[in-house]
This record gives structure tokens, C-alpha cells and sequence, in this order.
């Protein structure tokens, strides 16, 4: 059976753990306990094909800077997650996660994924971002900044409800099975 290496970044606490346990066993994890490195596995059909998609976990914390990259090699793709109610988190897509995946990882598919969208409208988030001079993330800004960063796509749900969760894998998948576009490039090579 073909295995798929997915590996999730992203800021900490913005969801990720939550995305992984909600979608390998349809439950929504009441604690909140910040992740080192975990993995998952999960047998999926496409066509008639049996596949092992294996979810890896990683913490979004500094202090696993060093870390977190030992995760990274033989990865198919990657899911780069910020909250929808965090912009700082969103920021870091461009400012961080990108930047690192592609260091570690040149040519690997990466997925902007935004995160708990249930909170989208929530009164309580909504008053504490407006404090704040901030608002919560849209998709028409999540789909400009994937445009940007040339990410295969994005996509975005909620955890808690499942909304677009399948999606999110569904699509990833689709992105580590098609084969990459090999674009001209002028290369040094050195014989």
C-alpha cells in the first residue's frame, strides 16, 4: 500500500492537533495540550486504491524551531495552518512557515489551510479583535495569499463542526499524487 506523508505547520495553538484528531477520529479533543511531534495514520480509498495517509503533527512553538524540520524529509505535503481569528497567525504563513518549508523542502506541494472557522462570527472573538484594531481573516485573503505564495491552494475549516474538513484532505492528497509541473529554469549544473 502507497503511503502519503502529509506534515502540518503552523503557528501554535491555532488548531492543528484539533484538525488531525477531528478528522482521524471524527471526535473534537476537549484539552488543549500543546503538541512536541505526534503522528497519525489513516487508510483512505482513491479509485479502487487503498493508501496510508500518515499525518504528521509538529509544534509551531519557537522554542521546536530546531527541531520540528526532523520531521520534514520524504514529506508529500505540506498543510500550512493559521487561525482565522488569529492575523498574526496568518502573517506567519508568509513570514515563517513558508519561508521554512521551502528551505527544507524546495518543489514540495504546500496547502494554506485557515483554521477554525466556527469562530468567524463568534461576538466574544469578534469585540476582542475590534479592540484590537483587527478583524478575522476572510477566505478572499487566504485565497490572494495562497495566489502569492504560489500554494497549490486554499482551503479552510472548522475542527469542531467538520466543515470543510474532508476537503482539506481530499485535497492535499490530490496535491502529493499529481505530478509536479517542471517549469524551465536556467540551473548551474556542475558536472
Amino acid at each position: 500500500m502507497q503511503t502519503i506523508k502529509c506534515v502540518v505547520v503552523g503557528d501554535g495553538a491555532v488548531g492543528k492537533t484539533c484538525l488531525l484528531i477531528s478528522y482521524t477520529t471524527s471526535k473534537f479533543p476537549a484539552d488543549y495540550v500543546p503538541t512536541v511531534f505526534d503522528n497519525y495514520a489513516v487508510t483512505v480509498m482513491i479509485g479502487d486504491e487503498p493508501f496510508t495517509l500518515g499525518l504528521f503533527d509538529t509544534a509551531g512553538q519557537e522554542d521546536y524551531d530546531r527541531l520540528r524540520p526532523l520531521s520534514y524529509p520524504s514529506t508529500d505535503v505540506f498543510l500550512v495552518c493559521f487561525s482565522v481569528i488569529a492575523p498574526a497567525s496568518f502573517e506567519n504563513v508568509k513570514e515563517k512557515w513558508f519561508p521554512e518549508v521551502h528551505h527544507h523542502c524546495p518543489g514540495v506541494p504546500c496547502l494554506i489551510v485557515g483554521t477554525q472557522i466556527d469562530l468567524r462570527n463568534d461576538e466574544v472573538i469578534l469585540q476582542r479583535l475590534h479592540r484590537q484594531k483587527l478583524s478575522p481573516i476572510t477566505t478572499d485573503q487566504g485565497e490572494k495569499l495562497a495566489k502569492e505564495l504560489r500554494a497549490v491552494k486554499y482551503v479552510e475549516c472548522s475542527a469542531l463542526t467538520q466543515r470543510g474538513l474532508k476537503t482539506v484532505f481530499d485535497e492535499a492528497i490530490v496535491a502529493a499524487l499529481e505530478p509536479p509541473v517542471i517549469k524551465k529554469s536556467k540551473k548551474c549544473t556542475i558536472l
